[in-house]
């Protein structure tokens, strides 16, 4: 955690708020172990004085604690052509040492700083269907939080102090599912180098492997448990972001429970099997490990 001398004032733009300047003054307050004070203007005076500056002022100088992008030319274009927002230039700066290493702030910037980077720069990232809904984003989530034609525009600012508080601690969840995620995917690349077996994966706690096995061309199926009560048995994904399987459990399982499915498979203790045949339950290690070997031999 920083020290700092006195109080360390950030300023954010007034009036409308985004996500993008929600995000920024997230970053700093982490970066400032929680302390700074969040003062929204834009009068110069008050800008020349703060400590930390975000999302206005016209200039991005690191040096200087300076994050603007509204300037002529903006403040960079990263090489996937998304431009730098105000949230994208604080965690550039500060987020290797916020989430305690560059690895870890990769995954957060890919994860969130990117899509809302993109968002506040009018820059399409999916394709949105017609006559389908429109994804409900965490930008959309925040503007629930302006004020309506019917309210007062005095609880613009109160509202923003109180979203900062909520993007910190997904600031915070997100480092800690990355921080995990690497050591988890880690743990995963052993289990696959010592496997007899590399089609089945086996484990005893809930790795996050859904992405990470991606990788290995071998794996069809993972047998795991989070407190060893229930065990699962499920196919694994083609690729990153897909709901497409490798493999699917077998159809005539589809949708079948305890005594049904018990039936079926011959398994004792078999529990259930989704309708998408992509997962499937027992009470046991050894009766997951059984449907596994079925599911191969009835594929």
């Amino acid at each position: 955690m920083l020290f700092f001398k006195k109080q360390p004032i950030i300023v954010i733009h007034d009036g409308r708020f985004h996500a993008d300047d929600i995000f920024a003054c997230a970053v700093l307050r982490l970066h400032t172990g929680k302390k700074g004070k969040i003062i929204r203007t834009r009068d110069p005076e008050i800008i020349a004085g703060a400590d930390f500056v975000a999302d206005v002022g016209g200039i991005y100088d690191p040096a200087k604690k300076m994050f603007d992008h509204h300037q002529h030319g903006g403040a960079g274009i990263r090489e996937n052509s998304i431009p730098y927002a105000a949230f994208g230039l604080v965690w550039k700066e500060y987020g290797a040492a916020i989430s305690g290493s560059p690895e870890i702030a990769v995954i957060v910037e890919r994860n969130i700083v990117l899509p809302i980077d993109a968002g506040d720069n009018g820059v399409t990232t999916f394709e949105s269907i017609p006559g389908k809904p429109f994804p409900y984003l965490v930008q959309g989530a925040f503007s629930a939080f302006m004020p309506t034609w019917k309210e007062d525009n005095a609880i613009i600012d109160a509202h923003f102090v109180q979203l900062v508080d909520i993007a910190q601690m997904i600031l915070e969840r997100e480092i800690t599912q990355a921080r995990d995620y690497i050591e988890g995917e880690r743990e995963l690349k052993k289990i696959y180098e010592s496997a007899e077996d590399k089609r089945v994966l086996v484990f005893g706690r809930m790795y996050p492997w859904e992405q990470a096995l991606i990788q290995f061309p071998e794996p069809l199926l993972v047998v795991a448990s989070r407190d060893g009560k229930k065990w699962k048995v499920e196919t694994t994904l083609v690729a990153p972001g897909s709901f497409e399987r490798r493999m699917k459990l077998p159809e005539s399982w589809a949708g079948l429970r305890d005594e049904e499915l018990q039936k079926v498979t011959g398994v004792s203790d078999a529990t259930f099997c989704h309708n998408g045949r992509f997962i499937a339950t027992a009470k046991t290690k050894e009766g997951a490990l059984a449907l596994a070997k079925l599911a191969f031999e009835q594929k």
